[in-house]
Parts: C-alpha cells; sequence; structure tokens
C-alpha cells in the first residue's frame, strides 16, 4: 500500500471558500509573546555551513556518528531533494532560501541527565518556559532539544524496569539500532514531498519512545523543542513505536524567539500504533513569525488501535501541517482535535488527512480556525477510503471565525471514496463575532471588550478540554484576546 498523501491531500475538488467582511471594525491585541522571544547569546559548539550540500550531509553525519546505511539513507534523500520542486499549492513559500539556512547548529554542552548540569543559559531558557516544573509535577519523562541537539533526557525508573524506552534518536540509533532501522521514515519516506526529503538528509535530534506489549504509560512523556539561532533550521526526528495493547500520551511542545530573518523548521514525526494499543499526541507550535513550519506528522494504526490527535497551530509565519492518520487494521479509530490562530502577516495552511484502508475504520476530525488582523487561515483536509475499507465512517468538522473584514478563511476539503459502503460527512461554517451575543452579553453588565473575548475563549473551549492541564494554560495565553475598542 503506497503510504504517499502528498498527491492526493492537494486536489483542488470541492472547494469551499469562504470570506466575510464586518463593517463593525474591531481591533484585537496580538498575542503576547514575549516570554517566548526572549533570545540567548549565541555560544554554540558548531555550526554547519550554510545551504544544503553532500559535503554537509555528510559532515552532519560524521559529527553523529551514523551507522553506515543511515548515512547512505541521507545522501539518497538528499538526492531527491535536489530532483523535487516546491509544492505548487498552498502558501507561497519563495522567501525560503535554502542557500541563508544552517541546517545543523550544535549547543556546547552534551546530554544531560540532571537539570543542574545543563548549562545555565540554556537550562534558565527551559526555566523561563515551565518544563523542568512540570516534570516534577504531572510528567513520567522529558526531553529538552535546544537548537540541533537534545540537551536534557530523562524517564521514570518505574517505566524503564517495565520495558519502556524513551531517549533521544541518536542514543535509540547505537542502542536500539534494528528497530529503528526497520522503522526510520518508512511512514514518512523522503520521495514524499520535498522537505521530507530535506529532513531525511539533515535531520538531528528528537525522541525515540519504545512501549512493549500490555504496558500503560498512565503519566504523560513530553519532549520540547526550541529553536535559538537564527537564520537556522530545526529538523528533529520523533519515533514512537507502541506494541500490541500499550497506551502513552506523548506531549510534544515547540517555540523559538523572532529574528529578522528565516528560520525553517522541518520536522517529522513517525507513529506505530499496535493492534489494540491507544497513543495520544498533544502538540503546541508556538514558533516565532519569522519561521517556516514545514512540519510532516503520520500515524499508523493497527486492528483496534486509536490515535488521538491534539495540535494548536500558533506564531509562525508559514505553516504547512496535516497530520495522517492510516488505519491499517480493522476498526482502526482516529480523533483529530485542532486549533489554528493566524493574524497580521500569518498564512496558516493546516489540518488533517485520514486513509481508511480497512474494514469498520471511523475517523472523527474537529477544528478551529481563527484569523485576524489580515492572517489567512486556511483548513485543508483529506479523506481517503480504499476499496476494501467497507463500512468506514468519518466526519469531518471545520469552524472558521473571522474577528474582522481584513482577514480569509478557506475550508478546502477533498474526499476520494472508492467504496459503495461508507459513511462520510464534511461540514464547515465560516463567520464573524455576533453582534447580537456581544450585545446579550452586555446587557448583563459585561464590556464590550470582554463580551467579544468570551466569545472567542468559548469557540475554541472544546480544544483547550482536550489538552493537558499546563498546555491548556499556555494555549489560553496565547489567545488571550483583548479588544481595545471599536474604530468606526
Amino acid at each position: 500500500m503506497a503510504l504517499s498523501v502528498g498527491s492526493w491531500l492537494r486536489k483542488p475538488e470541492r472547494i469551499e471558500v469562504g470570506i466575510m467582511e464586518n463593517k463593525n471594525k474591531t481591533f484585537v491585541d496580538d498575542i503576547e509573546r514575549t516570554l517566548y522571544d526572549i533570545r540567548n547569546e549565541d555560544n554554540s559548539a558548531y555550526k554547519s555551513q550554510k545551504g544544503l550540500t553532500e559535503d554537509v550531509v555528510r559532515d552532519i553525519s560524521a559529527r553523529k556518528h551514523d551507522p553506515q546505511w543511515m548515512l547512505e539513507r541521507r545522501l539518497q534523500a538528499l538526492e531527491v531533494y535536489n530532483h523535487m520542486g516546491l509544492p505548487t499549492w498552498g502558501p507561497d513559500l519563495s522567501e525560503l532560501n535554502m542557500d541563508e539556512i544552517v541546517t545543523y547548529v550544535q549547543p556546547n554542552t552534551k546530554m544531560a541527565g540532571k537539570w543542574e548540569d545543563v548549562p545555565e543559559d540554556i537550562k534558565s531558557t527551559f526555566d523561563r518556559l515551565g518544563i523542568p516544573e512540570a516534570e516534577q509535577t504531572s510528567l513520567a519523562g522529558v526531553g529538552a532539544q535546544y537548537d540541533s541537539e537534545v540537551v536534557y533526557h530523562s524517564i521514570q525508573e518505574n517505566l524503564t524496569k517495565q520495558g519502556v524506552v524513551y531517549t533521544d534518536m541518536e542514543t535509540a540509533l547505537r542502542e536500539h539500532e534494528e528497530l529503528v532501522k526497520e522503522h526510520f521514515m518508512k511512514l514518512v519516506p523522503p520521495k514524499d514531498h520535498k522537505f521530507a526529503a530535506l529532513h531525511g538528509a539533515v535531520w538531528s535530534g528528537g525522541s525515540f519512545v519504545y512501549v512493549p506489549e500490555g504496558v500503560h504509560v498512565d503519566i504523560p512523556l513530553q519532549s520540547y523543542f526550541r529553536l535559538n539561532a537564527a537564520g537556522a533550521g530545526q529538523f528533529e526526528h520523533t519515533l514512537i513505536i507502541l506494541e500490541k495493547n500499550a497506551s502513552l500520551h506523548f506531549i510534544e511542545g515547540c517555540s523559538a524567539p523572532k529574528y529578522n530573518v528565516t528560520n525553517l523548521h522541518a520536522g517529522c514525526v513517525e507513529l506505530y500504533v499496535g493492534e489494540g494499543a491507544r497513543l495520544r499526541y498533544s502538540t503546541i507550535e508556538n514558533w516565532s513569525r519569522n519561521m517556516m513550519n514545514l512540519n510532516t506528522k503520520r500515524a499508523l494504526v493497527e486492528k483496534d488501535g486509536i490515535i488521538e490527535w491534539v495540535s494548536g497551530s500558533f506564531g509562525s509565519h508559514v505553516s504547512m501541517l496535516y497530520p495522517c492518520s492510516i488505519l491499517h487494521g480493522e476498526n482502526a479509530r482516529c480523533e483529530f482535535t485542532g486549533v489554528t490562530f493566524a493574524s497580521k502577516g500569518q498564512n496558516l495552511d493546516t489540518g488533517a488527512s485520514v486513509i481508511h484502508a480497512a474494514p469498520h475504520t471511523s475517523a472523527n476530525i474537529s477544528t478551529r480556525t481563527i484569523s485576524k488582523a489580515g492572517g489567512k487561515a486556511t483548513y485543508r483536509s483529506a479523506v481517503k477510503v480504499t476499496p476494501n475499507a467497507h463500512h468506514a465512517k468519518c466526519s469531518v468538522n471545520c469552524e472558521s471565525l473571522m474577528l474582522d473584514d481584513l482577514s480569509r478563511s478557506d475550508t478546502l476539503p477533498v474526499m476520494d471514496i472508492q467504496g459503495d459502503e461508507a459513511d462520510i460527512g464534511h461540514e464547515a461554517t465560516i463567520g464573524r463575532i455576533s453582534e447580537e451575543a456581544v450585545f446579550y452579553l452586555m446587557c448583563r453588565g459585561i464590556s464590550e471588550e470582554e463580551a467579544r473575548a468570551m466569545i472567542v475563549r468559548g469557540f475554541v473551549e472544546p480544544i483547550a478540554k482536550e489538552l493537558p492541564l499546563e498546555y491548556a494554560v499556555e494555549m489560553n495565553n496565547l489567545i488571550n484576546i483583548e479588544l481595545e475598542g471599536t474604530m468606526g
């Protein structure tokens, strides 16, 4: 079965476009990013040359002590990259100049197992983001990546005794080489699209998780990725394997300070959900406004398995992100819940895709998008039902809220149904804040600004309640919208 989804995700059939004009112009504050825009002095131990050449790829591979097969895969991915063009659909990527991007930045430290062993400037960054505190109160393990390398990793001893593996990808490549070799970039092959090929050539860092059969990880694991260097790219690889009847909640966070040059994120996430296993993958992508976020995430779900995605997309200048679930076994299920916020200068093209490849599979996709101040928010969904996937069910619901007459919201659903016995539905609504609802709240003594903020918070509440507590707080801070008055 072909696992590539790029060729059918971009199909233009059955497009719904909505642009809403609101004569009652309102001013809405941008997301407060002071915490995330604090930058450290660049004390990196090593940087690769700008651009993407065979010498750069070989240099990265040598510094990471790759086995020969990994070097060969990197070089094959580079060849694919050089022969593929940029996507001809989605946001304009012409601002991205790979000749100006540094693909590998090595921090001036080794990976530590104790926070006190992390250099103070790096540790203070993660302290401000609340990562050490969260580890103490609500996490079973933490990985922290700074630029191109993981600088801290831990896991509770009781999980290790049960056979759970949670470590960085480089360690996994040394200590679990055959397992990595069997799964690495099989769900997301380099030929999938140009940035998958780029990732395959220069990947560095990321997380590896293995949960044995029947083991339930009751407390979440979390990895946080921080890009500090200006004009650099981050290409972490996350590989999670759940055996039969295992369960896990994995949390991913990422951020970067703002610079006046382009930064690039082209990570890759591969999730293998075994028979009867359950994986929840929660993420808040809170990149800076100079970031091109071209991430790829994909899950393979076997019989009776469940994949749950909870996704928040904020911050970046351009995003192209469509987590894909391949429902490979009978009764496999997918739940996707997402929110996207696009403001001035942002073009966020996000969504989800599902491949029903077995009988009695089901999926439920629910998203919210908000756009303001000229921001563009595009929801792009793709649902494919193969001929043998009889009695497949899929419900897609996208709700969009525009806060002014400058913004744009588009919904582009694709349905590729190759069988007669399927129950597939799509619903999309695009609108603005109801003046009647604002008036109703004001009649009860609530200010206009707070009334509008309450409506927006209520709009995203179904998403926020699915997030872990600390990430729900972060998302509420990110979308803490304050209306400061009305402009006639």
